[in-house]
């Protein structure tokens, strides 16, 4: 693949992850989407549990394995270099899309429902809050290397990437990942939840503290003791930090 059809091709990756992910807003708080957690065909309890667990554990699986440093390292010997980020952004907005489309409601039992209009209005307010702290740490961290822009634009334009350096600005500072934090507010703080919708955020929940646990473990290998120190200084998921940061 030349630079020209690279750069289309992470353009065409960006637009359709942008995409799966306004599309997730929508889908796990039923809002403006025809297809939700909650709102879809109906299907016996057995075979909508079986469907929903297949459907979360290809996307955990997918973005596991296409995550990790071993599978970039074969997986760029067949693609180039610079579309392998792209790459993984269009593979995790196709099993998106795949959870989105076949994934089966369970409406019963509620867990919860929140009748008083002040702490409803405060949960949806969490949620939003969530989903922006999720937006504003991807460009506190480079967005557009983050979904593969950088990389092909560098490839169109013949310039080399810069080499990975260790940084932990404004929100990192206080806690190591705050994108995984905004996703857990979002995922959690909504007025109705039922079966069904709390399978999809436990099961998301599960999937983003492994992540978590095979992430720090690729970024001590690449950033050695300076990362170790940064995790015993500054909170994963809760804020904390030390006089250093």
């Amino acid at each position: 693949m030349s630079a020209f059809p690279s750069f289309l091709y992470g353009l065409l990756a960006y637009g359709a992850c942008l995409a799966s992910l306004l599309y997730l807003i929508g889908f796990s708080g039923n809002l403006l989407v025809p297809k939700s957690v909650d709102v879809g065909a109906s299907a016996p309890l057995a075979g909508a549990l079986a469907m929903d667990l297949f459907l979360l554990l290809l996307f955990a699986v997918q973005h596991s394995v296409m995550a990790r440093r071993t599978f970039k390292r074969l997986w760029t010997r067949i693609v180039p270099h610079a579309v392998e980020r792209s790459t993984f952004v269009a593979a995790t907005s196709i099993v998106l899309g795949l959870l989105f489309w076949q994934w089966l409601p369970i409406p019963a039992p509620i867990v919860w429902h929140v009748d008083n209009a002040a702490a409803a209005q405060t949960l949806w307010a969490v949620f939003w809050v969530g989903w922006i702290l999720v937006l504003v740490s991807t460009f506190l961290i480079n967005h557009f290397e983050l979904f593969g822009l950088q990389q092909v634009f560098a490839r169109l334009t013949g310039r080399e990437m810069p080499e990975p350096q260790f940084k932990a600005p404004f929100l990192y500072r206080y806690v190591r990942h705050p994108l995984y934090l905004g996703l857990l507010l979002s995922f959690w703080s909504v007025p109705v939840m039922t079966a069904g919708h709390l399978l999809f955020s436990l099961g998301a929940t599960l999937y983003i503290f492994v992540g978590i646990w095979f992430e720090e473990r690729d970024l001590i290998v690449e950033f050695g003791e300076r990362y170790r120190r940064y995790s015993a200084e500054v909170g994963m998921l809760l804020p904390r930090r030390s006089r250093m940061w």
